[in-house]
């Protein structure tokens, strides 16, 4: 039998001190050591450094995600620390970035964390995006959002989204297949402005919670695990401690998947 011309690279193997740290993920079925090397070898764009940029590069880094690159141009306040849970009060004053990348690197120096302390104009956006294999959107500004969005989708890079405000939550995943939805076929739902935290505040543990399904949502893309959130909307209301789920369907009119000219 002739060999394939194109061989599937080989995962890197874990050391053994790797192996004794990430033993209950290798324990489980299905997962083993197959999953934890997919999990070495991936690279997770993170894009913010706020509350839920650092409740999911937090278990990304703990899972032993192999790079994890951090995109934020924002500086620490004293107003972030309620909820951003990588800063402290020593950090008042830094970038985002570097206060968490340090704070990601002491807990999981078997790890490359990476920052880019800028705001990124579409071109090299997009330029990260392809050199991941996930992105994860934990922005808070809607025009930031569908920017990541049109070049996810233009790139096939897999988008974990998800928001928090008041005592509401919501997560989804695209990831661009034929007929899929994107996130701008649900953003259009709710026009051209989206509430900030800023002007309608946030309880802290939300931010937490949402951060930790977006990282639970890429380990299970990264390592083809479970069944990701695709083409549904989850929406959590901590008030009521509910949790409702929603079909997206594809906006026939969407700008940026829309087979439609």
């Amino acid at each position: 039998m002739k060999k394939p011309m194109h061989p599937e690279p080989t995962l890197p193997e874990l050391s053994d001190e790797e192996i004794l740290r990430y033993n209950r993920h290798i324990s489980l079925k299905d997962f083993d050591f197959s999953g934890q090397e997919s999990l070495k070898s991936s690279r997770v764009l993170i894009i913010g450094a706020g509350g839920l940029g650092c409740a999911s590069s937090q278990y990304l880094a703990c899972a032993g995600v192999g790079v994890i690159t951090l995109v934020d141009d924002d500086q620490v306040e004293l107003s972030n620390l309620q909820r951003q849970v990588l800063h402290t009060d020593q950090d008042i004053g830094r970038f985002k970035v570097e206060s968490a990348g340090e704070s990601l690197q002491l807990l999981n120096p078997h790890i490359d964390v990476r920052t880019v302390n800028q705001r990124l104009p579409d071109e090299k956006l997009a330029g990260l995006i392809q050199a991941h294999d996930v992105v994860i959107d934990a922005s808070d500004n809607l025009d930031t959002r569908n920017q990541i969005n049109q070049q996810c989708f233009l790139h096939k890079i897999p988008l974990i989204s998800g928001a928090a405000i008041r005592m509401e939550g919501f997560l989804s995943v695209f990831t661009y297949q034929e007929n899929e939805p994107c996130y701008q076929c649900f953003s259009h739902l709710f026009g051209s402005h989206a509430p900030t935290c800023a002007e309608n505040g946030v309880l802290s543990p939300v931010v937490g919670i949402i951060g930790s399904m977006q990282a639970l949502e890429a380990i299970k893309v990264l390592a083809n695990y479970g069944r990701p959130l695709n083409n549904k909307v989850l929406l959590f209301d901590a008030f009521k401690m509910a949790w409702r789920e929603m079909k997206l369907p594809q906006n026939p009119l969407c700008p940026v998947c829309s087979s439609i000219d």
